[in-house]
């Protein structure tokens, strides 16, 4: 590829990163809500069904799959049903079993994203089976596109993988069935100043990249257009366990900004007040609201109502769906038949376009 044509490339990704990398309220620019801590350890199970765990997107239905877990389809390309956490953690672990979705234009993601844009991703191209995509970025700091990576897997499309984040203040680490693929230490990453260190929430779902209306680069990186001929992309979600470091066993119960700097430092963990653990979320699991697995507890976790931060580390398309799960699932199933807009896709792209668009961007870098 000439040199000119990647140059227009390179920036018609950035300027789709700019437009939709989004928060509602950036503390480090201005005094926004403390964060609702998750304060422990969740496993969801969504083989069991719903849970209150993550709520959903608007537009966003899901059903439920008996073996499978939760299915996101996409059956055109204005729909990306997606689900965020009510809780955030600060530092902590994250597994989720999974099938991409298959298709030619199709992304599905696992985001950890904070109210800073600090983020963690895994992105999966649903043209690309045998491989899954890495990304970090930090402050919505789009002002270079080296940071991704690209790891081999296993029919990523139709065999589940459990993937794994675990996000501490020296290190982050990717695994895929827990073999490590890729780890990133807070020195590596400028020391520091490139490192995601704020409180984040977990995000998931499945969008179109490949779009009619999208750049060039961006459906060139994402495999094509998408087709929608042969019936709706289906993505499963079937566990994700969640852990929460400075959350010292459920008793933190929010995590506030004490400065505008973003440093990890400067988050101070609030003990008192109402957390996740105090709202009766459950995981999908009536027998189980939720689970604590064991690890060492934070230090954080003090009779004081406020405390500075110290962060813990631990150890290294079925017919059976038989429960729906969204706000409007009639309308949504009628956007679905006439190809309206789905509202979810806007979220989608919001929450995912900035590392998956910049993982294409990096493959056009790695061309100059």
């Amino acid at each position: 590829m000439r040199a000119s044509a990647i140059s227009g490339a390179l920036l018609a990704l950035a300027s789709l990163v700019s437009a939709q990398t989004y928060t509602d309220c950036d503390p480090t620019k201005k005094t926004c809500p403390a964060d609702l801590a998750i304060g422990g350890d969740y496993t969801i199970d969504f083989t069991k069904g719903k849970n209150s765990f993550f709520s959903l997107a608007a537009g966003t239905t899901l059903t439920y799959d008996k073996s499978k877990g939760a299915v996101f389809s996409i059956a055109n390309e204005k729909q990306a049903p997606t689900i965020s956490s009510l809780g955030y953690i600060f530092f902590g672990k994250l597994e989720v079993e999974l099938v991409a979705a298959p298709g030619a234009g199709i992304v599905t993601s696992i985001v950890l994203q904070s109210d800073c844009l600090d983020e963690i991703d895994w992105e999966w191209l649903g043209g690309k089976p045998d491989e899954v995509q890495t990304n970090y970025f930090a402050k919505g700091d789009t002002s270079t596109y080296d940071r991704g990576g690209v790891h081999a897997v296993s029919a990523s499309t139709s065999t589940f993988h459990t993937y794994t984040i675990e996000w501490t203040a020296d290190a982050l680490t990717w695994s895929i069935d827990g073999n490590a693929v890729r780890t990133l230490t807070y020195a590596d990453a400028k020391g520091g100043k490139e490192y995601p260190q704020t409180p984040m929430q977990v995000k998931l779902g499945t969008w179109v990249a490949g779009r009619s209306d999208a750049p060039k680069g961006t459906v060139d990186w994402s495999g094509g257009y998408a087709n929608f001929d042969n019936g709706p992309s289906l993505s499963y979600y079937k566990r994700v366990v969640v852990q929460d470091y400075m959350g010292g066993n459920k008793a933190a119960k929010s995590y506030i900004y004490s400065d505008r700097s973003g440093t990890w430092q400067s988050i101070t963990v609030d003990t008192e007040g109402e957390g996740l653990q105090d709202k009766g979320v459950d995981n999908g699991d009536e027998d189980n609201k939720s689970s604590t697995a064991s690890r060492p507890s934070s230090s954080t976790a003090t009779k004081n109502s406020t405390s500075t931060a110290e962060p813990t580390s631990s150890s290294t398309g079925s017919s059976d769906a038989t429960t729906t799960d969204g706000a409007d699932a009639d309308a949504d199933a009628d956007a679905q038949e006439t190809g309206a807009p789905d509202s979810g896709a806007s979220v989608m792209k919001s929450l995912t376009v900035a590392g998956a668009v910049l993982s294409g961007i990096a493959v056009f870098a790695n061309l100059l």
